[in-house]
C-alpha cells in the first residue's frame, strides 16, 4: 500500500496504472488488487506524483526517475537519426517482461519515457489485428509487426497512437498509454 513515506517503485506502477484506467479499468482494477492497493491508494500515488512533477522546486525528469526507481537495471547508447542518446531501463514488477525506458539526450534532457519489452524477453507474435490484445505489446512491437506504421499524436502527454494496416486489411489505429497497447480501432 502506498504511504506518505518515500515515493518508490510501487507508487510509480500505480501512476502508470492510473493513466491506463481511462482505457482499461477492469485490467487496472485487477492489477491494483494484485499489488494490494486500494483505489484511494492509487489516486494518492498519482496525486503525489503530480505534485512532484509540478512543484516549483522540482528536479529534472531524469533525477526524479532515479530517485523513485533507483539506479537503472541497464543503460545503453542509442543512435536515432542524428540524435545520440542513452536508454535507461528499470524493471516493472507488475509486468516482468517489460521495462520502463527513459531516453536521455545529450545534456540530460529526457526525450521519451515508456514501457518497452525487456531485453531477451520474447514478445507476442502479431500477425493480425486480432492478435492485438490490451497490454500484450508495445509501440515498437506493433510498428515492427505492421510496417509501415505511422506515429500519431496522442490525447495526453503519456499517450500515443499508431496508424497501421494489418495483413488482414483495413486501416487501423492503435492507442498506447506509457507505450503499452490499450486498444485499437478501425
Amino acid at each position: 500500500m502506498t504511504s506518505t513515506g518515500p515515493f518508490g517503485p510501487l507508487d510509480f506502477q500505480l501512476v502508470l496504472l492510473r493513466r491506463m484506467a481511462d482505457h482499461q479499468p477492469d485490467l487496472v482494477d485487477e492489477a491494483r488488487r494484485e499489488l494490494g492497493v486500494s483505489l484511494a491508494g492509487m489516486r494518492e500515488a498519482n496525486r503525489r506524483w503530480q505534485a512532484m512533477v509540478r512543484s516549483p522546486r522540482t528536479r529534472g525528469s531524469l533525477a526524479r526517475y532515479r530517485s523513485v526507481l533507483g539506479e537503472p537495471e541497464r543503460t545503453s547508447r542509442r543512435v536515432i537519426g542524428d540524435l545520440e542518446c542513452d536508454a535507461l531501463l528499470w524493471p516493472v514488477p507488475l509486468w516482468p517482461d517489460l521495462r520502463f525506458e527513459v531516453m536521455v539526450a545529450p545534456g540530460g534532457a529526457v526525450w521519451n519515457e515508456w514501457l518497452v519489452r525487456a531485453p531477451g524477453s520474447a514478445g507476442p507474435e502479431l500477425r493480425t489485428a486480432g492478435d492485438l490484445r490490451p497490454w500484450c505489446c508495445t509501440v515498437d512491437e506493433v510498428a515492427r509487426a505492421f510496417p509501415p506504421a505511422r506515429p500519431m499524436e496522442g490525447t495526453a502527454p503519456t499517450r500515443m497512437r499508431l496508424a497501421f494496416t494489418p495483413p488482414d486489411g483495413g486501416a487501423r489505429v492503435a492507442e498506447f498509454t506509457w507505450g503499452l497497447l490499450q486498444r485499437w480501432s478501425d
